[in-house]
């Protein structure tokens, strides 16, 4: 009998040892520039999807005004519990802003697990040829153990807030169903930091809507939202093949043909208060080099973070509903 008994405690101790070993959750914390001297650092985060010995998500973080995020892939050892991420973009230590060099940085950490804290300990280290201006950065990431609201705490902190703002080469919509007349040129509701090429007169814009209500809406999610604003990022969660994507909100494009890649597509939408739900699709505008069109959605409401997998073809549109939350 105690031989049973021992063997059965082995065996939980062993199942929770083992489910406590995984990387996949979101993790947060600051990363310090390893020179002498005061630096400004990066409030970083990793959202991590372990599959057996590989690993993929978003990496994003915050420096100084700007706020950046890329899909990514990398390397988990089991046996050592070791994380191995490459070529994630981070911006110059003495950037002044979003548009400033950045850094080709890899990402090596050990998970450590206690009762107390998940943790991951590691730093972004570049090539030998980059050392001297690319100075290592040490970080030490706590996993967020909300379950309920996976989005870390970053977020929500008085930096992540303030930092919640378009950059260069993001996009604000405006409310498009009070201006389906409008076209897409002068006072389209699209507009960008910089500048945005669109089509710029109406029979391009009535021909693009034509063949979207063409084309069969297939519904992913609905999505309970907190506010009347979201930022909703889209990534090419496969290889980088040339997948380009329109995006439509209530019907109506607000974003023309533009291509998936790692970094994020950032799109600032305001909703129509006036609707119950509103309806974001994504229209392919080609199917790549590996059919079909997918991407990977973040939708951000400023309380929670929502991931979809979407999948797109010449055929139908992948659809998300969203509806406000109640006060």
């Amino acid at each position: 009998m105690p031989c049973k008994i021992f063997s059965l405690l082995f065996t939980v101790v062993f199942l929770v040892n083992c489910q406590a070993q995984t990387v996949t959750g979101s993790w947060y914390g600051k990363a310090e520039v390893m020179m002498q001297g005061s630096y400004n650092n990066y409030l970083t985060e990793l959202i991590i999807k372990q599959k057996g010995d590989e690993v993929e998500g978003i990496f994003g973080y915050y420096f100084k005004d700007s706020y950046q995020s890329f899909f990514f892939r990398g390397k988990y050892n089991v046996k050592t519990r070791e994380v191995l991420i490459n070529n994630l973009p981070v911006l110059f230590y003495l950037s002044s802003g979003p548009n400033g060099i950045e850094c080709p940085m890899h990402f090596e950490a050990l998970l450590m697990v206690s009762q107390a804290a998940s943790t991951l300990r590691g730093t972004f280290y570049t090539e030998e040829k980059y050392k001297y201006t690319c100075p290592e950065l040490r970080v030490n990431l706590m996993m967020d153990i909300n379950e309920k609201n996976q989005d870390s705490i970053l977020r929500n902190t008085t930096a992540g807030k303030k930092f919640w703002k378009p950059q260069q080469d993001d996009f604000i919509v405006s409310n498009p169903s009070r201006n389906e007349k409008k076209t897409m040129g002068g006072d389209s509701t699209l507009t960008n930091v910089s500048e945005v090429t669109v089509a710029k007169d109406s029979i391009s814009h009535m021909k693009l809507i034509e063949v979207f209500a063409k084309r069969k809406n297939t519904y992913s999610k609905e999505i309970l939202v907190h506010s009347d604003s979201v930022r909703i990022s889209f990534y090419d969660n496969g290889d980088i093949d040339g997948d380009s994507i329109s995006v439509f909100l209530n019907n109506q494009p607000v974003l023309v043909k533009q291509e998936l890649s790692s970094r994020a597509l950032n799109i600032y939408v305001s909703l129509d208060s006036t609707k119950s739900i509103n309806e974001i699709s994504m229209f392919a505008n080609n199917l790549g080099k590996y059919p079909p069109n997918t991407a990977l959605m973040l939708v951000s409401d400023g309380v929670n973070r929502h991931e979809l997998y979407l999948s797109s073809s010449l055929s139908q549109n992948a659809s998300v509903r969203l509806r406000r939350k109640k006060n």
